[in-house]
């Protein structure tokens, strides 16, 4: 049970934060954020947890829940990418180092069998042009390491049509991109060869669970599925399948 958070001598001026897709109403007050609870707070709550408890350093730590009922988290220092995305999203660097924290991540919650599944720019803290840490564990679930790369892919490898990649990705090469995410993570010959079934099989399964969450939580879900976000997602798993053996090629190729 997450404790009540003591905000005595805090500076309560409240700084709104840009939050994702569906999230309203994050705000930074001083050090810390607060963020609204939901029904995914009890696993958000236990990962943080956890991470803070195995000594993990690239997340931000829970203090608790303010007398507003929000959740209170430690601001994390660092860049992180707004919209329209700045240049150094496409950056190899940059990449290299975003697949090697969430290696780390995967390591520390492995006995959770939870990923954070929404390795977004946005979602990253660099420093130094290194990623530092992820936040908004918001869609936290229990899922496998393919899953997880298969996500990382999907915002840092530029796997989806170039047409409705973000301009700062559409020069990449996906299969080149792939490749170097893959190899810093470490992941192993037999997870190369199966990862492009996970992720076709993936984005069917996100159709469907965000058509139900458009139907049934309205909010953000909705008006991301009124802007096409379906029809996005149908169009990536077909370039996925018409793209299967050129980028699985590219992964286990010595």
């Amino acid at each position: 049970m997450t404790g009540q958070f003591d905000a005595s001598g805090s500076d309560e001026v409240e700084v709104p934060l840009a939050g994702g897709d569906v999230t309203e109403g994050v705000v930074r007050v001083g050090r810390t954020v607060r963020r609204p609870l939901g029904v995914h707070s009890p696993l958000v709550h236990r990962v943080l947890t956890h991470l803070e408890e195995a000594g993990f350093e690239g997340a931000p730590r829970l203090l608790g829940v303010d007398d507003r009922g929000r959740e209170v988290l430690t601001f994390v220092e660092g860049e992180v990418a707004g919209r329209p995305w700045p240049a150094w999203v496409g950056e190899d660097e940059r990449a290299v180092s975003v697949a090697r924290l969430v290696r780390r991540v995967d390591d520390a919650l492995e006995p959770l069998g939870v990923r954070h599944m929404d390795v977004t720019p946005e979602n990253t803290v660099f420093r130094e042009g290194q990623a530092f840490a992820l936040i908004d564990f918001d869609l936290v679930r229990e899922a496998t390491r393919l899953e997880q790369v298969a996500n990382l892919l999907l915002w840092w490898g530029a796997w989806l049509p170039e047409a409705d990649r973000d301009p700062v990705q559409r020069h990449l090469d996906a299969a080149a991109r792939g490749r170097l995410l893959v190899d810093a993570y470490g992941l192993d010959r037999s997870g190369r060869e199966r990862l492009l079934q996970v992720a076709i099989e993936g984005a069917d399964r996100t159709w469907h669970r965000m058509k139900s969450r458009a139907e049934q939580e309205g909010g953000g879900w909705a008006r991301m599925w009124r802007e096409g976000a379906g029809d996005q997602i149908r169009r990536r798993e077909r370039w996925l399948q018409a793209h299967q053996r050129e980028l699985t090629g590219a992964l286990v190729r010595r």
